[in-house]
């Protein structure tokens, strides 16, 4: 009987040392949450701006088709003197318009892709997904010279799969905080005011260089004097990613376009 009740006595010394390093590891994890990420990847996240102080912001141009509105955009940005823009082509257009994408690439601009078929791509399977990814970097390349990092999604659009299949092919999602709505044609002096206003130190800012847009090349000269008003300065979406420090949004499955039912109160502003 006595030594019954030793074994039992040893062992439920060693349960109680075990449960006092459980709690005492919880304990410390608990406390060091913050900086135990390396045991909790972060998903993949598209980028909408990055936080900083400095007073930059990116310009950007979505490319799909046309050929009349791109090149009275490109005269825009020289006389300003702007030499950092962001722009996103489709790889459709980018065949069809090489001599476009060279003058683009000339006046020093960055390139992105922005995807082959102009579809939303939450709705491909993940083949398709990477088939449309994959062809528009082939042609892209081809016609640049450059392999492209950065992808701006077809209307903007996306989910989680297609967040990981761009991730897995070395391809960083970027969209926008600030929305010109120059693909609404809702008037210079709107596209002026919704850009100034809403404008913000880190900002991503989007506007389209397709034939769909008729006022953009008249409001930009007017949005980059009264940016520079404010202080700001003007750099591409790789130069605004590499010398701030990431915190990208919480990633949300995304699946509406980038042409969005807006009241009367949102076109007003």
């Amino acid at each position: 009987m006595n030594v019954f009740y030793v074994l039992n006595g040893r062992k439920l010394k060693r349960y109680f040392l075990i449960a006092i390093a459980v709690v005492f590891s919880i304990g410390i994890i608990y406390a060091e949450r913050d900086n135990i990420t390396v045991f909790a990847p972060q998903q993949p996240a598209a980028i909408y701006s990055v936080p900083t102080d400095k007073k930059v912001v990116a310009l950007t141009f979505d490319i799909s088709w046309g050929e009349k509105r791109t090149e009275p955009i490109l005269n825009v940005l020289k006389e300003k003197n702007i030499k950092q823009a962001t722009f996103f082509l489709s790889s459709p257009w980018t065949q069809s318009h090489p001599e476009i994408v060279k003058k683009i690439q000339e006046a020093g601009f960055e390139i992105g892709s922005h995807g082959h078929k102009h579809d939303n791509y939450s709705k491909l399977s993940d083949e398709e997904i990477r088939k449309q990814i994959m062809t528009a970097h082939t042609i892209l390349s081809d016609v640049t010279g450059k392999q492209p990092n950065l992808i701006r999604l077809p209307n903007g659009d996306f989910d989680k799969r297609v967040l990981r299949i761009a991730e897995e092919l070395q391809y960083k999602v970027i969209q926008w905080d600030t929305d010109s709505l120059d693909w609404m044609n809702i008037g210079t002096d709107k596209i002026i005011n919704r850009v100034v206003t809403r404008a913000h130190p880190g900002d991503i800012i989007l506007f389209h260089a397709s034939d769909s847009v008729k006022q953009t090349h008249e409001a930009l000269p007017v949005v980059i004097d009264q940016l520079r008003e404010k202080g700001y300065d003007f750099v591409t979406v790789s130069d605004l990613i590499t010398q701030t420090e990431i915190d990208g949004k919480a990633v949300q499955d995304k699946t509406t376009s980038t042409f969005p039912q807006l009241d009367a109160a949102e076109l007003n502003n």
